[in-house]
């Protein structure tokens, strides 16, 4: 019995000291779910049901990709080095379309941005994460944000582009609300595995492939 109860507690201190490792290149898992206070805009997205995003990261560069009815396939590629961002998409009845350009906030956009560091934290995969309540504004509509960032994470995050250095860390857990054609969308999102392994350059490249037309920037 004293031998088993010994094993365990020495398994959950390994998982405990490789959860807490700092990582700088891999591959993330992130489960995303949406909900509404419409009734009948609620029941459609539950019906979707929870979409899985992955991203793959190294060293100022990343990829997340997701899949789901409602925005086809959708990847997006950030390189913080060059400030430039890819997106492609692969809709039904649009085909394939690709925009590259800058993600560098500007001043009149930082201005929209408010950013406050909470006194909350969460334990997310034996990594704990830093509160972030962030508003802004995005097409004219107000967003909220609670996020929860690690600095032991080293990857370039999408949802974090448009704050400049205002959040430090890499977000493993958010909730987005918005307004949404009157209704009230919730967006979460939570890192659900993390791989520590070698990302390819190819994968990371702002080179969109054969197949793709430019839709110009919007």
């Amino acid at each position: 019995m004293k031998k088993i109860l010994f094993l365990s507690v020495a398994m959950l201190l390994t998982m405990s000291l490789f959860a807490q490792e700092k990582i700088n290149e891999g591959i993330l898992i992130a489960k995303q779910s949406m909900s509404s206070d419409n009734e009948q805009m609620n029941a459609q997205l539950k019906a979707m049901g929870d979409t899985n995003a992955t991203t793959y990261f190294k060293g100022e560069k990343s990829r997340s990709e997701t899949s789901s009815p409602m925005t086809g396939d959708v990847t997006i590629i950030i390189d913080a080095a060059e400030q430039q961002m890819l997106m492609m998409m692969d809709r039904p009845g649009m085909g394939k379309k690709y925009m590259l350009q800058s993600f560098a906030p500007s001043e009149e956009d930082l201005k929209n941005v408010t950013v406050e560091k909470g006194t909350a934290t969460k334990t997310i995969l034996g990594y704990e994460c830093q509160q972030y309540i962030i508003g802004m504004k995005q097409n004219g509509q107000d967003v909220k944000m609670e996020m929860y960032t690690t600095d032991q994470i080293s990857a370039v995050s999408q949802n974090t582009t448009a704050m400049g250095d205002k959040v430090e860390g890499f977000p493993l857990y958010f909730v987005m609300t918005m307004n949404q054609m009157g209704a009230t969308i919730e967006v979460t999102s939570e890192i659900v595995e993390i791989k520590k392994t070698t990302v390819t350059d190819e994968k990371l490249s702002l080179t969109p492939p054969e197949g793709y037309t430019n839709m110009g920037g919007l």
